[in-house]
C-alpha cells in the first residue's frame, strides 16, 4: 500500500493537468471574448471558434461566468506583472516613467480586445453577483501593481506618495480606461495623448 507522500505527486500531478487545460482552454477563448464582448459570447460561441468542444468547454467551465472570470483574471495576473522589469531595474524617476509609459501604450495598442473585456466585465459585476468577487480581486491586484510603481518612483526621486493606493489607482486606470475606449476611434493619436496625460499627472502624485 502506497504511503500518503507518495500518492501526493499524482494527486499534485492531476490538479496540475487539469489547470493546464483550463489555462489553454482561457487562452484560445480570450480572442473570442475580446471581438465579441461579455453580453454577446456564450459557451458554444466559444467552443466554434476554437479546437475545443462545446462539450469539453463546459467540463472544465460550469458556465460563461465561470469561464469569463478565469480568463481575465489569468489576462490580468499576467498584466500586472509586465510592468515588475520596469520596477527593479530604473534607477532614476524619469527612467522609471520612460519605462511605464512605454508599457502601458503598447498593451493599449496590442491588446486592446482584452481590456475592453475587462472593463465590459467590470461594468457587469454591477449587475452580476457571481462576478464581484472576481472583479474585486483583479482590481485590488491592479491597485497594488499602480503602487508599487508610484512607492518606486518616489523613492527614486527622494518624495513620497502624496495620495493612497486606491486614489492613485483610480486616476491611473481613468485614463487607461479612457484610453481604451478613444482608442479605436482614433488610433494614431490616443497613444500619444495617453502618454502625455500620463505625464502631466504621474509628478502630482507626489511631494
Amino acid at each position: 500500500m502506497a504511503s500518503a507522500a507518495e500518492e501526493r505527486p499524482a494527486r499534485v500531478s492531476g490538479i496540475d493537468k487539469i489547470e493546464r487545460r483550463r489555462i489553454a482552454l482561457a487562452e484560445s477563448a480570450l480572442k473570442t471574448l475580446g471581438e465579441l464582448g461579455y453580453a454577446r459570447t456564450s459557451l458554444r460561441e466559444i467552443a466554434n471558434n476554437s479546437e475545443f468542444t462545446h462539450g469539453v468547454v463546459h467540463y472544465y467551465f460550469r458556465d460563461k461566468i465561470d469561464l469569463i472570470s478565469y480568463c481575465v483574471r489569468y489576462y490580468k495576473t499576467k498584466c500586472a506583472r509586465r510592468y515588475d522589469e520596469v520596477v527593479e531595474t530604473a534607477t532614476t524617476g524619469d527612467e522609471l516613467v520612460s519605462g511605464f509609459l512605454a508599457r502601458m501604450t503598447q498593451t493599449l495598442v496590442e491588446e486592446t480586445p482584452m481590456h475592453k473585456l475587462w472593463y465590459d466585465l467590470r461594468a457587469q459585476s454591477m449587475f452580476e453577483d457571481q462576478l464581484r468577487p472576481d472583479v474585486e480581486a483583479i482590481d485590488e491586484l491592479l491597485e497594488e501593481m499602480i503602487w508599487r510603481i508610484l512607492t518606486r518612483y518616489a523613492e527614486l526621486t527622494r518624495t513620497k506618495p502624496s495620495v493612497d493606493a486606491p486614489t492613485a489607482y483610480a486616476l491611473i486606470d481613468g485614463l487607461f480606461e479612457q484610453a481604451v475606449v478613444g482608442y479605436a476611434a482614433n488610433p494614431e493619436k490616443v497613444p500619444a495623448l495617453l502618454s502625455d496625460r500620463l505625464l502631466q499627472i504621474l509628478p502630482k502624485l507626489i511631494a
